[in-house]
């Protein structure tokens, strides 16, 4: 028996894909979720073999859910993204549902998956979550952090700085770190470019936080933040840190 969740905000289009899984005796829906929140929940709990997935959805996206969840499972994803943008879908070998989406399509995406590689689809949706090509405007702006079963949203402008730890990445704000599965080189890629630089290999620091720069022993240099953490500067930091300040 296959394992299938609906994450979809829509009872709509989540009953529709209910209807056309009817015809599919193998497959068993164990739960329906109308949001990202309580999809984590379900994975955790099902370890599901399937997931049909909304893309835009309340409280949290669905690109933002997978980023919390270790080892996804086999993804279909429903969406209402025009064509063209879907073109890295395709190139990823990840199919999706354009809404609305006929019986004879779903039929179509849910054979490709049926009778996919489940090993080498599982990495395709991994890279294409890595990858997120089409980050919606609240992505921007914010990132999700899971702690045990807690999700925490932390808005862009609460980072201090970001530190390269192993395969993660620690997240610091005024009060505390979070831990997210990331590396330092997608952050500098996706935060505002504005207002972050890579000031060290293991290093993004939000420029407002910077008070000062002090000189260290042998021509090395620290930045100081308003938190009073001192941040090492790599020489190709300090120059681009210069450049940007203005000094």
């Amino acid at each position: 028996m296959i394992k299938a969740l609906i994450i979809d905000d829509e009872p709509l289009a989540r009953s529709i894909v209910l209807e056309y899984l009817a015809t599919y005796p193998e497959i068993s829906v164990l739960e329906e979720c109308g949001n990202g929140f309580e999809g984590l929940k379900a994975i955790a709990t099902h370890h599901p073999d399937l997931i049909f997935l909304d893309i835009q959805m309340p409280k949290i996206t669905g690109f933002e859910m997978l980023e919390l969840v270790d080892n996804p499972p086999g993804i279909i994803f429903t969406t209402a993204y025009d064509e063209f943008a879907l073109k890295a879908f395709e190139a990823q070998a990840v199919d999706y549902l354009l809404k609305p989406f006929s019986k004879e399509r779903f039929d179509k995406a849910l054979q490709k998956w049926l009778n996919s590689d489940k090993n080498k689809a599982q990495l395709a949706t991994q890279t294409l979550i890595d990858n997120n090509p089409h980050r919606q405007s609240e992505e921007q702006s914010r990132v999700v952090v899971k702690n045990g079963s807690n999700i925490k949203i932390i808005p862009v402008h609460d980072i201090l700085y970001i530190e390269a730890y192993d395969d993660y990445v620690k997240i610091f704000t005024k009060d505390s770190y979070h831990l997210k599965k990331k590396t330092l080189s997608h952050f500098e890629e996706v935060l505002p470019v504005a207002d972050f630089l890579r000031v060290h290999r293991s290093y993004l620091v939000q420029l407002k936080q910077i008070t000062r720069i002090e000189p260290m022993e042998k021509n090395s240099h620290i930045a100081v933040l308003s938190n009073k953490t001192q941040i090492p500067l790599s020489r190709t930091g300090y120059l681009k840190l210069k450049e940007v300040l203005g000094l």
